[in-house]
């Protein structure tokens, strides 16, 4: 898979470790994110990431900031984009399983040691289908009604 990475001054550390998760996983990496603790402003990097998904450059992306909570805010006003805050497993395998989540915002501030488990389930899992096709049908529209 083509994953994108991006983070901002607050998640230089953790996007290390996740590059690193990301690599030996064997999937291909594009970082986004800054490389020192410079301050930069997080919907940059989240719209220029959540906008390569959209395009198809990319198949699955993670964003990091302090809480995660901003990336995820910003990433989700890409038309087209799932973003979801996973603080544990079972939030990333959800995020994909049943809601076909596009993007995994990490807390870099929270997360820690469970970077590893939370990137390689949110990587691993593929969206389930079936009944939850209907539920993402209705946030297309959603999307639709808004844009229009």
């Amino acid at each position: 898979m083509r994953i994108a990475v991006g983070n901002d001054h607050r998640g230089c550390e953790l996007k290390t470790q996740v590059i690193e998760i990301i690599d030996k996983l064997g999937h291909e990496i594009h970082d986004f994110g800054c490389q020192i603790d410079e301050v930069v402003d997080y919907p940059d990097i989240a719209v220029q990431v959540a906008e390569g998904i959209v395009k198809g450059d990319f198949d699955r992306a993670i964003l990091i900031c302090g809480t995660g909570i901003g990336m995820c805010i910003a990433a989700n006003k890409v038309r087209g984009i799932r973003a979801a805050q996973c603080y544990d497993v079972f939030t990333a395998h959800r995020a994909r399983l049943h809601n076909n989540a596009q993007i995994c915002c990490l807390a870099a501030e929270e997360v820690g040691a469970k970077a590893r488990i939370i990137v390689e389930e949110f990587l691993k899992v593929e969206y389930e289908g079936g009944r939850h096709d209907a539920r993402l049908r209705k946030i297309k529209e959603i999307e639709d009604k808004q844009c229009q």
